[in-house]
């Protein structure tokens, strides 16, 4: 029975040494230790990626931005963000000039930041959602 105990245990040393060891293949390693990135120097031959295409639909309309970036603060009133349909919210905000609107909304104020959740607005984009968000709350 010792002997038996012996080479099972024996076997199991080797198994799990075999097991574990795949991270001491130089390949492995070579993959490893890569850097993450890579410096060109002018005159250096880089390879030129293709840039990506981003297949667009055309403009977003406010509605659909309001829908997809805003609702979440602007349907609640998180933090004190004017709520959508809720006139008495926005007719402070109105009576300020629809430029100034524009501004607090593209260059953010107090809580919002600017754009709010949507980075990738354009000006235009935020001005056609804050003129929808004041529309439907009116």
């Amino acid at each position: 029975m010792y002997k038996f105990k012996l080479v099972l245990a024996s076997t199991l040393v080797f198994w799990i040494g075999g097991v574990f060891a795949h991270h001491l293949d130089p390949d492995t390693i070579k993959k490893r230790i890569q850097p993450s990135a890579s410096v060109y120097r002018v005159g250096d031959d880089v390879p030129v990626a293709k840039p990506a295409v981003v297949a667009t639909s055309g403009p977003r309309s406010g509605k659909e931005i309001y829908n997809t970036k805003c609702s979440a603060c602007h349907g609640s009133g998180v933090m004190g963000a004017p709520k959508l349909g809720v006139a008495s919210d926005w007719e402070p905000r109105v009576a300020k000039g629809e430029e100034s609107l524009f501004s607090h909304a593209i260059n953010g104020l107090n809580a919002m930041p600017p754009k709010g959740t949507c980075a990738d607005c354009s000006d235009d984009e935020i001005k056609l959602t804050v003129k929808y968000m004041v529309e439907s709350s009116h």
